[in-house]
């Protein structure tokens, strides 16, 4: 299923149901099949989601240096894993998939706007 919103100053965009459920948990917003982002919650929604990806960021770079630590590599993956790896087909990060939301927003409240979102249904 898809999500689609629209800013009534800078665009739209459209999202997986699954993707644009995490980003709305984090934000603090129910996955309804319709809803708003109003000029007021905006820069809150936009903060909220910036320290997620930060933190997620440096949970990620923690990782990175205890498997180092532990001596954890490439080598013990299966291969097919570490083909991925190398191909760099391991996963979306958050800030990957919170970036174009986060833009929406800040876009939308720097021109003083709000954003609306549709669903097939609640997601």
């Amino acid at each position: 299923m898809l999500v689609k919103l629209t800013s009534n100053t800078s665009g739209e965009m459209i999202m997986f149901a699954e993707h644009a459920r995490r980003l709305f948990d984090i934000i603090g917003k129910e996955c309804t099949a319709r809803g708003v982002f109003t000029k007021e919650q905006l820069p809150e929604a936009s903060a909220r989601l910036r320290q997620a990806v930060q933190e997620d960021r440096m949970a990620q770079q923690s990782k990175e240096h205890e498997d180092q630590r532990d001596g954890v590599d490439e080598r013990d993956e299966d291969e097919e894993r570490a083909e991925a790896r190398k191909a760099g087909r391991i996963g979306v990060s958050l800030g990957q998939r919170a970036q174009p939301l986060i833009n929406l927003l800040e876009w939308t409240n720097k021109e003083g706007g709000f954003i609306l979102w549709e669903a097939e249904r609640d997601f």
